[in-house]
């Protein structure tokens, strides 16, 4: 599902009802917690329009402020033909942007203290400096920071789901200048909300209510004792009831993404490693979501290793290379190498088209790597339409000579098929020739600085290629030598061929044909 746009709707219903909260706190605070602090003279005409101008002035600019701000948000599509200088403006002030608004609440909040507190005082000729630092307090610090902590949590919790669209990886540690709000902080400030708002207000009502008494009567004092009763059942009810609701807030704003990030690591746990954990804040909740991120992407990339690896060598040869427990120094160990060479390959690639040499050889290899790989067998390399193999290294396992051959039949079979599918389609067959022989080679890791690869060295490795060779002698399709052939122990049907002498070897070879 698309994540939802940012529009101007949002902005302008926070700030309404934000903006609402404050003006009601006011009218609360001036007429029943300390209404001498803002005294003025009877309510006429000058006072009413001055009133309006004033708070549509102040209105209007906050708006137009607010919307010139979140301008490029608002207009937001994407970074498609988006200069790199103007996408990380946008993605520092979509950060910014619960801060813009309480910002410029507060900001407005301040003017209004003056306005009403000063410049109106010043023209009505009742400017006093104690009821200027009284007026100021209940506008600006009191309406006024309740006001910015309402727009600033609210537009916090909303933009959250609105984030993703402007950070799709949830890389919002990357960008520069955008600011940081600690969880200890934010539990900090709404502790200080809920304590200090309400105490103020008590403390304020008890001083302005001991000034009352001093100048009243008896009966005067009754009323004033009775009514100042009444507001601290209020004040604490409302308290009450901020408290808890702030306190749900807190908890929620904590809790819900650290349940986003349990349920991403529990698919993790279940093996799920394409999931994605929503980076929507910038503490450090925030900042464990964006490392678990990494980490899953870091846990894709290896499984890629793995999967690609696997292409390559079996999965138990694999997860050993992998797990560290194979050693690429060099050792001696005891094995059984598998060539395996196509015949009239040279005629075959000049008389077809170099795409459909690639595409056959692929096809070929492929078949012929499946084979091996399925009986334990680690393909060393592919050299133009040659297969060198091997079978019992680097795991050792103590039937590799009877895997190599039984490796070759598969081989046999999966050559047959291919044939038969390839002749249906007016294609030519292949034809190809395997030798096989065990015997003692220096296994190791051999290659320059930059590249490495599994390989095997000694008189076996030559030996089994001048075997793969004979095949064209004999006519036969598989050949192992004696050495192999002594460690079948009679599972494999076989045919003896005349002794017979190759390229750098002074004795005569005893070879076999596998039928």
């Amino acid at each position: 599902m698309a994540e939802p746009r940012p529009s101007s709707g949002m902005t302008l219903r926070t700030l309404v009802v934000g903006n609402l909260l404050g003006a009601l706190l006011a009218f609360f605070y001036f007429r029943f917690i300390d209404p001498t602090a803002a005294e003025l003279p009877r309510v006429g005409a000058t006072e009413i329009v001055f009133s309006i101008i004033a708070f549509a002035v102040l209105a209007l600019a906050g708006v137009v402020l607010g919307l010139w701000w979140a301008g490029p948000l608002l207009r937001w599509n994407g970074p498609e033909g988006v200069p790199t200088a103007t996408i990380e403006l946008i993605r520092r002030r979509a950060l910014q942007f619960p801060y813009a608004l309480a910002g410029i609440s507060g900001l407005g909040w301040l003017l209004a203290g003056i306005v009403w507190n000063v410049v109106w005082p010043a023209l009505a000729g009742t400017l006093a400096p104690h009821r200027v630092v009284r007026g100021i307090f209940g506008t600006t610090v009191i309406a006024g920071g309740v006001t910015c902590t309402f727009i600033f949590f609210t537009v916090e919790h909303a933009w959250r789901r609105r984030l993703p669209r402007f950070f799709p990886d949830g890389d919002l540690s990357a960008v520069p200048g955008a600011p940081r709000f600690p969880v200890r902080a934010r539990l900090l400030a709404i502790f200080l909300l809920v304590s200090v708002v309400p105490l103020s207000l008590l403390a304020v009502l008890s001083y302005s209510r001991s000034l009352a008494l001093l100048e009243a009567g008896p009966a005067a004092a009754g009323e004033i004792i009775d009514g100042m009763r009444l507001i601290v059942f209020f004040l604490l009810a409302v308290g009450i009831a901020a408290a808890v609701g702030l306190s749900l807030f807190a908890a929620n704003s904590v809790a819900a993404p650290l349940a986003g990030l349990q349920a991403a690591m529990a698919e993790v746990g279940r093996g799920q490693l394409d999931g994605h954990c929503p980076v929507v804040t910038t503490d450090e909740i925030g900042a464990v979501a964006e490392g678990f991120n990494h980490m899953l992407q870091g846990l894709r990339e290896r499984e890629l290793v793995k999967e690609t690896f696997g292409k390559y060598v079996t999965p138990e040869v694999r997860d050993e290379i992998l797990a560290g427990k194979i050693s690429g120094e060099g050792e001696l160990k005891e094995a059984t190498v598998l060539f395996a060479d196509l015949r009239d390959f040279t005629p075959w690639v000049e008389a077809t088209a170099p795409h459909e040499v690639v595409r056959d050889l692929n096809e070929y290899f492929t078949e012929m790597a499946g084979a091996i790989h399925a009986h334990h067998g680690l393909v060393l390399q592919f050299i133009g339409d040659e297969i060198e193999a091997v079978f019992g290294a680097p795991i050792a396992h103590p039937g590799h000579p009877l895997l190599a051959v039984r490796a070759a039949l598969e081989m046999r079979r999966r050559l047959r098929e291919w044939n038969a599918r390839r002749e249906a389609a007016g294609k030519p067959r292949f034809r190809h020739g395997i030798g096989i022989h065990t015997g003692t080679v220096l296994a190791g890791n051999i290659g320059g600085a930059e590249r490495l690869s599994y390989a095997l060295v000694g008189d076996p490795v030559n030996l089994a290629s001048r075997i793969q060779g004979l095949t064209k002698d004999f006519q036969a399709d598989i050949l192992i030598s004696e050495a192999t052939r002594r460690r079948l122990d009679g599972a494999i049907p076989l045919a003896e061929l005349p002794a017979v002498r190759v390229k750098g070897r002074a004795e005569e070879v005893n070879v076999y044909k596998v039928v």
